[in-house]
C-alpha cells in the first residue's frame, strides 16, 4: 500500500525554485532515501511533506488524506514525524522532559509507556534520563530526537541527515537502530548526505540534481549504477 504520494511540487525560496516538479511515492513498510549533493533540495521536500513550507503546485496524500497546506502540527497527529537536520532537540531540558515534548499528540495515559519503549530501544536514553540534552554527546543527541519523534507514535518517520557530524563507529549505529525502528513497523524517509549507508538498507531511492529527480531505483540498482557510483560513491 502507498502511504505516501507526492505529486508534482514545486517550492520556492523567494526567486529561487528549490524543487522541480517532483513526484515520489514511499510504501507501507519501505525504507525510501533521497540522496544528492548539497543545495540538490532533499530537506525542503521533506520540510514540505511536513508542512514547514508549502508547494506552489501538486499535491501530497498521506494515507489517503490530502496533507498540502495542513499546519504541520496537525500532520503530526495523522501519524507523521520528522527528525529535523541537526537534532534540535531542547537543549534545556532533560532527556525525558524532551521525549514528554514529543508525546504532545498522545493522551496522558500513553505518556510513560511510550518513554519505556523509548528506553527499550535506546537504552543509553534511559541511562541518561536525568540529564541536560545539551550536555549529551552528538550521537546521543541524534537518539534522543529519534526518541522524541516516536513518542508521537508515527506511521512514517522522516529523517533529515541523522549522520551529520558523527564519528563512523556512531553512524554504524544510528543506522542499525534505523534498520530496527522498519523492522518493528515504522515506515521510514531518509535523507543522508552518507549515501553509501543510506543505499545499503534502503528498498529504493530517488537521486536529486539541482531540484530534480534524476535517478530512481532499488537500494541495490543505485549501488551497482556507474554515474550514481561516480557522483556519490567515491567509485
Amino acid at each position: 500500500m502507498s502511504m505516501l504520494n507526492v505529486e508534482g511540487i514545486n517550492v520556492y525560496y523567494g526567486a529561487i525554485h528549490a524543487v522541480k516538479d517532483i513526484s515520489f511515492h514511499v510504501d507501507e513498510g519501505e525504507i525510501v532515501t533521497l540522496i544528492g549533493a548539497n543545495g540538490a533540495g532533499k530537506s525542503t521536500i521533506l520540510k514540505t511533506v511536513s508542512g514547514l513550507l508549502h508547494s506552489r503546485t501538486g499535491s501530497i496524500t498521506f494515507l489517503d488524506h490530502g496533507i498540502a497546506g495542513v499546519p504541520a502540527h496537525k500532520i503530526v497527529y495523522q501519524g507523521l514525524a520528522q527528525v529535523p537536520e541537526g537534532r534540535q532537540v531542547f537543549l534545556q531540558m532533560t532527556v525525558e522532559e524532551n521525549l514528554e515534548m514529543g508525546a504532545f499528540t498522545r493522551p496522558n495515559s500513553e505518556v510513560s509507556g511510550g518513554i519505556a519503549r523509548v528506553y527499550e530501544q535506546f537504552p543509553r536514553l534511559k541511562e541518561r534520563r536525568r540529564q541536560v540534552a545539551g550536555t549529551l554527546s552528538g550521537g546521543e543527541q541524534q537518539m534522543l530526537a529519534m526518541g522524541r519523534a516516536l513518542m508521537s507514535k508515527p506511521r512514517l518517520m522522516m529523517l533529515d541527515e541523522p549522520s551529520m557530524g558523527l564519528a563512523p563507529i556512531l553512524v554504524e549505529q544510528i543506522f542499525d537502530i534505523i534498520k530496527a525502528l522498519n523492522q518493528d513497523g515504522t515506515t521510514i524517509l531518509l535523507v543522508e548526505q552518507n549515501a553509501r549507508m543510506a543505499l545499503s538498507i534502503a528498498h529504493r531511492g530517488y537521486v536529486l540534481e539541482t531540484g530534480h529527480i534524476v535517478t530512481t531505483g532499488t537500494g541495490a540498482e543505485l549501488l551497482a549504477d556507474e554515474s550514481v557510483k561516480r557522483a556519490y560513491l567515491g567509485g
